[in-house]
């Protein structure tokens, strides 16, 4: 929660064995269970989190099929920069 404080009023609510992060009740992030940051992309956010190198959630369902899941991981730089998480958070947003 300090990453995104800037961000303004922010919920949290238990998700997927960690915990998601809602700013507006609109939610843009989520907390895994491990401490991996991951942030939600749609629309052309996707495009650009693709282009900027981050990892998306990925997962292989019970029957076989890999499932992409519209969230990627946070990359390192920004676990330690409130700044650039924030604005990365902020950019993702805009696209929600």
């Amino acid at each position: 929660m300090d990453l995104f404080a800037d961000m303004g009023p922010l919920s949290t609510r238990k998700m997927f064995g960690g915990l998601s992060i809602y700013c507006d009740g609109v939610i843009f992030a989520i907390v895994m269970a491990d401490g991996r940051v991951l942030l939600k992309g749609q629309g052309a956010m996707q495009d650009q989190f693709e282009a900027m190198g981050f990892d998306r959630w990925d997962y292989v369902r019970k029957d076989g099929s890999p499932t992409n899941m519209p969230y990627w991981y946070l990359p390192e730089s920004a676990l330690d920069d409130a700044e650039e998480a924030t604005a990365l958070a902020r950019a993702a947003l805009e696209h929600l």
